[in-house]
């Protein structure tokens, strides 16, 4: 049986450090929490109960950070390596958000630690000359309001199911990190994910 694997996305979660949670880098697996953090450049320390599934976790994690490719244990005794990634600087006018909202809770948070271009590292998936941006959103966001204008990017695997969230978003306005809409914490999580909810629901009744 597959274990269940969640992110945590909130930046108060008192079971990790805030260090890891402002890098995405928590986990609960079936429950328990595990940790990745961000060491260096493109490496990191695995943390959690089993060892057996970290790799596991760091699939997920790097679902999110393609660009961490050196994985080692607390004890340095236990690593995983993979291929590695390269990182170009892409400016945020050649963005393409595949999400409109944002978290003004969030993004108070992301605030704190962003202060340049190199803090923000976002998958990406190149399309007609611009990138269509995975994740990293908030981060986006709040380099925009700081004035920074430009970030780092990796090229992700393309998901099919990403272009209709970017046609929502360009019905809506949002064509760059620019137009991203902050909104108050409770508001997204009622508008974010019920467009989420209603949008793979439809994608699930046109699959039967």
């Amino acid at each position: 049986m597959e274990p269940d694997i969640q992110r945590v996305n909130r930046y108060d979660d008192c079971r990790f450090s805030p260090k890891v949670l402002r890098q995405h880098g928590a986990f609960l697996v079936d429950g328990t929490p595990y940790e990745v953090e961000i060491t260096g450049r493109d490496s990191a320390v695995v943390r959690g109960e089993r060892p057996e599934l970290y790799s596991e976790v760091i699939q997920s994690f790097r679902f999110y950070a393609g660009h961490i490719t050196r994985f080692t244990d607390s004890t340095g005794e236990w690593s995983l390596e993979f291929p590695p990634v390269e990182l170009f600087a892409v400016k945020l006018e050649d963005i393409q958000p595949s999400q409109f909202y944002v978290d003004q809770e969030k993004l108070a948070a992301v605030r704190d630690f962003v202060k340049g271009g190199e803090d923000v590292v976002i998958p990406v998936t190149p399309v007609e000359g611009r990138y269509i941006s995975h994740d990293g959103h908030t981060r986006l966001a709040a380099a925009a309001a700081l004035g920074i204008d430009k970030v780092f990017a990796f090229i992700a695997p393309v998901n099919e199911g990403i272009f209709g969230f970017v046609q929502e978003a360009r019905r809506r306005g949002v064509e760059s990190p620019y137009e991203l809409k902050v909104i108050p914490h409770e508001e997204y999580e009622i508008k974010w994910d019920q467009f989420c909810d209603e949008y793979f629901q439809r994608m699930e009744d046109g699959a039967t």
